[in-house]
């Protein structure tokens, strides 16, 4: 597989710290963000996030697409989970603006405070979780998960699901352009049945040169014996004291949201007054 992914935080200030520090800050971070519910906290973990998130000095032409498509993604959860379903503000004393049609859930100045806030919740981890898959080296992946005390396996199994899945959309893009000079037209309009049959004449070489891919891959691991033994890495990864700094941030931040969740509101929906005040309360 000649395709892997984009390495777009190259030479940034957190493409140089140890990977696995990349990969724990996620965690810890969720793991924060997890317990926070109240919007004005909300917003600082974003500054955060995003604080954070300019130090991968990724440019934003080359991940736009992504950003459109996770906040479009983000902002469809938000709606089913918040605003439609309203599940939980049952029996609850809400108050509301109007009920949506054909489902009749009230949306209220507590439902918006509450959609906004896991808006911007989702957002803060998108934040800190792209520096993972554009700023660790694609030949890092591997090494990096079984440092962490995943099995090899399957770390190993994360590594080529980085690699396979960027070569996968330049596999459909060739198969378009073959196709194509084939006198193929891309399927346009009409109903979704019949642009899946006319998709045909892609989906069946671009699935079959996936799995003689795929072949491929596990006759090279094969010859090389994997799975024969345990294996070992030539990366040497060691954290550096900037690392550790770092790393004790996010476990300080994370043992604060913890505690002020028990001794606080944050770990409640927090609803603005000037928003009740527009629903008339």
């Amino acid at each position: 597989m000649n395709i892997t992914p984009r390495y777009l935080g190259r030479g940034s200030w957190l493409a140089r710290r140890d990977p696995r520090l990349l990969v724990l800050v996620v965690v810890l971070f969720v793991a924060t963000v997890s317990q926070v519910w109240d919007g004005r906290a909300v917003v600082g973990l974003d500054v955060i996030a995003f604080g954070y998130y300019a130090l991968a000095e990724i440019p934003f032409r080359d991940v736009r697409r992504n950003w459109i498509a996770a906040l479009i993604l983000i902002t469809i959860i938000v709606l089913v989970n918040t605003v439609l379903t309203g599940s939980r503000f049952v029996g609850v004393v809400q108050h509301s603006f109007f009920a949506v049609p054909l489902f009749g859930t009230p949306v209220s100045a507590e439902s918006l405070s509450y959609a906004v806030t896991q808006w911007l919740r989702y957002v803060a981890m998108v934040a800190v979780g792209f520096p993972v898959a554009f700023c660790v080296s694609p030949s890092d992946f591997g090494v990096t998960f079984a440092r962490l005390g995943i099995p090899y396996k399957l770390a190993f199994a994360v590594d080529l699901t980085f690699r396979f899945l960027p070569s996968l959309a330049v596999e459909y893009q060739q198969t378009i352009d073959a196709q194509r000079v084939r006198g193929y037209a891309p399927a346009s309009g009409g109903n979704p049945v019949a642009r899946l049959r006319r998709s045909v004449p892609l989906l069946v070489p671009f699935a079959v040169n996936a799995i003689v891919g795929a072949e491929d891959t596990i006759d090279a691991m094969d010859l090389r014996g994997f799975g024969t033994g345990q294996r070992t890495w030539l990366r040497h990864l060691a954290f550096e004291r900037t690392d550790r700094i770092v790393l004790l941030a996010f476990v300080a931040l994370l043992v604060v949201a913890t505690v002020a969740g028990f001794t606080t509101t944050t770990s409640h929906s927090w609803t603005p007054e000037f928003l009740i005040r527009l629903a008339g309360g």
